[in-house]
């Protein structure tokens, strides 16, 4: 197993950091997301052995993370913030941590360069990291978490700062690195910047795991809940009498003087029936559009669940 978590929390006083976390992950690429303050980077943080859970059981490749040389070694960490001395060079930076765990001179200094080369840093590899652009920081520290050629690499917001060029080179790198049947793990607030890479997700949001799994079953939790669809008519309030009286909406809500939002479990017979309304209600529509399908509209209705957000009847 690559990751399991077991009943994890992590309290900091009286605030929750993580809140009884259960995953168990085999080897793979997963997306960790969830908007900023969600609890990503403390769940890395005791993935990585910077912290300890209050409560519960933290593995690693099959390890317990906390002070252990054994994990750290097969550990890659690509962190939010810039670690390093900015007054040195990249090269000087990323053979230091490759000394630092052990690697003789000889293979430090041939790890350092094919590092620096794979996240294009080669031609500026001597000069110091304070004359960096923010994308060209960012590299560097994909560089320092893949000198070692980890078992495991974990990224908390790589993405960060990189262009569109740089962009793709990383998720080109990340997939290859997939391929090679290297484990992943992307913490981001941007589900697009993950879909490229990661075909599992853990949706995260105040410390608590609102779900996991690929998207087809991230999907299929809300098979039961209604579709949202946004219609613009000219008789709002008529429409959506209609629409209530005959069971075909949940609820609805007034959305101005001219649109009218439904959320439907029948959306099929609200189409089929919407024409007939229309003639025998003389309303006019001019817009229907249904909220779309993609990971991050299905995020932002998890989040209005755990926000506790409610729809109400117009």
């Amino acid at each position: 197993m690559m990751i399991e978590l077991d009943h994890v929390t992590k309290l900091y006083g009286l605030v929750l950091g993580v809140n009884d976390l259960n995953v168990s992950l085999q080897p793979g690429a997963y997306g960790l997301v969830g908007p900023n303050g969600s609890g990503k980077t403390t769940l890395l943080r005791l993935l990585t052995g910077q912290l300890r859970p209050s409560m519960g059981r933290v593995r690693v490749l099959g390890q317990n993370p906390w002070n252990n040389a054994v994990v750290f070694r097969k550990l890659g960490y690509c962190p939010q913030e810039d670690g390093f001395p900015a007054h040195i060079t990249a090269w000087e930076w990323i053979y230091f941590l490759l000394t630092l765990a052990g690697l003789d001179s000889r293979e430090a200094r041939r790890r350092t360069e094919e590092a620096l080369a794979m996240v294009d840093l080669a031609d500026v590899q001597h000069r110091r990291i304070a004359a960096y652009s923010r994308g060209m920081r960012q590299r560097v520290k994909l560089a320092q978490a893949l000198a070692h050629d980890p078992e495991l690499l974990i990224l908390d917001e790589p993405f960060s700062g990189l262009d569109p060029v740089g962009r793709h080179q990383m998720i080109r790198l990340l997939r290859q690195r997939e391929q090679a049947g290297k484990g992943i793990l992307i913490a981001t607030h941007l589900l697009h910047d993950v879909e490229a890479v990661a075909r599992q997700f853990l949706l995260i949001c105040g410390g608590r795991l609102l779900a996991s799994g690929d998207a087809e079953e991230i999907f299929s939790l809300l098979e039961d809940l209604p579709k949202e669809i946004h219609i613009r008519t000219d008789a709002p309030r008529q429409l959506a009498r209609d629409l209530v009286a005959l069971e075909l909406a949940d609820s609805v809500r007034l959305l101005g003087d001219d649109r009218l939002w439904v959320a439907s479990r029948n959306p099929g017979q609200l189409y089929a029936q919407l024409p007939r309304i229309i003639q025998q209600g003389r309303v006019s529509v001019w817009e229907i559009a249904a909220a779309d399908s993609s990971l991050q509209s299905l995020f932002d209705i998890l989040l209005k669940i755990h926000y506790g957000v409610q729809i109400r009847n117009s």
